[in-house]
Parts: structure tokens; C-alpha cells; sequence
């Protein structure tokens, strides 16, 4: 069977990439994440991971900036590129806003860590052509997926993204039970 004729099911059911939520973007790059972490492919794997984690990261931006401002999503569009890069999207653009205490918050130093360590890992790869091992990869995937589920959870109630099917109708109706909660 020749590959265009082995993907035809494929292309008939998906949208293409560019098409695609946020979210939907976000399971793709798990799903991918996935095939090459078991093909032992660990400094992919790690790229794929903090790609995943930053597209999180700009669903969440996307979300509170929609909630919380008046400004129109081609604004947030370039914070985001401004940002460049998942520490930066978490500290300058999530938190604040997000947040009512940033400082004393727990989740908040939270996801700032996590995407620092995330970064860490991943400008090692990208930038200095460090080669992983599997135990470095299995660890930075771990770390991507608690940030993940921590900040998508923030406004998708019990998100999870070794689920399936990950949809938000309507982000403010789905927010975690109040932000101060969040700031315990």
C-alpha cells in the first residue's frame, strides 16, 4: 500500500493543524509525544513535550486575557509572540493576571518553576545540541504534564491530558471554583 493511500482515513477525519483550538493542538502534540518517547527518541521527545506545555501555556493566556480584558485576541496574539518563550508566557502574562496574590500564591510559583525547568531542559536540546536520556526525557515529560494539567485545570475543571478528548465549550462557565482557592 503506498502512504498517501495508508493516510486517506487520516486526512478525511481531521482538520488541518492550523484549523485546530488550542486544546486540540495540545492533544496532538501529547499524542506525537507519545510515539516518540517510545521509539526512544528522548531529545524529541523533549522538544515535543515543552511544545505541548507552551501551547497550554497559550490556551491559558488566551482564556484569561479573553475573560478578564477587552482586548481583542490579535493584541493577545502578539504578547504572546512578544513573550517568547513558556517562562516568560507564565510570569509576564498568565500569572498576573490570573492571580490575585501572584507572590504568595502556591500554584502560581508553581507553574513559574515548572516552566523554567521545562525550558531548562528543552534550550538544552534546541539551543546547545544536548542529546537526552530516556531518564532525563521520562522526567521532563512528567513535569510537562503536571503543568499542563495545573494550568489547563485552571479553567477546564478535572482536565487531564492522557485523556482522549479534551473540550471547553465555554472556559468561564468551566473555571476551577474561585481564583483565592488557587491562592492558598
Amino acid at each position: 500500500m503506498n502512504k498517501a493511500g495508508g493516510n486517506a482515513h487520516r486526512e478525511a477525519s481531521k482538520k488541518p493543524y492550523n484549523e485546530r483550538s488550542d486544546l486540540e493542538k495540545l492533544q496532538s502534540q501529547w499524542t506525537k509525544l507519545s510515539g516518540l518517547h517510545g521509539r526512544d527518541e528522548p531529545s524529541a521527545a523533549i522538544v515535543r513535550c515543552a511544545t505541548a506545555a507552551e501551547i497550554a501555556a497559550n490556551y491559558a493566556v488566551r482564556t484569561e486575557w479573553a475573560i478578564k480584558t477587552q482586548f481583542d485576541a490579535a493584541i493577545v496574539d502578539q504578547f504572546l509572540r512578544w513573550a517568547n518563550g513558556l517562562p516568560l508566557k507564565v510570569q509576564r502574562l498568565f500569572v498576573p493576571i490570573y492571580f490575585a496574590t501572584p507572590k504568595t500564591s502556591r500554584v502560581a510559583r508553581a507553574l513559574i518553576a515548572s516552566a523554567e525547568k521545562i525550558n531548562a531542559v528543552r534550550n538544552a536540546v534546541v539551543h546547545q545540541g544536548s542529546f537526552s536520556s530516556t531518564e532525563e526525557a521520562e522526567a521532563t515529560i512528567a513535569e510537562a504534564k503536571a503543568f499542563i494539567n495545573m494550568i489547563v485545570g485552571l479553567t477546564v475543571e478535572g482536565f487531564d491530558i492522557d485523556a482522549k478528548k479534551t473540550t471547553a465549550a465555554n472556559p468561564a462557565d468551566n473555571r476551577a471554583a474561585d481564583a483565592e482557592a488557587n491562592d492558598a
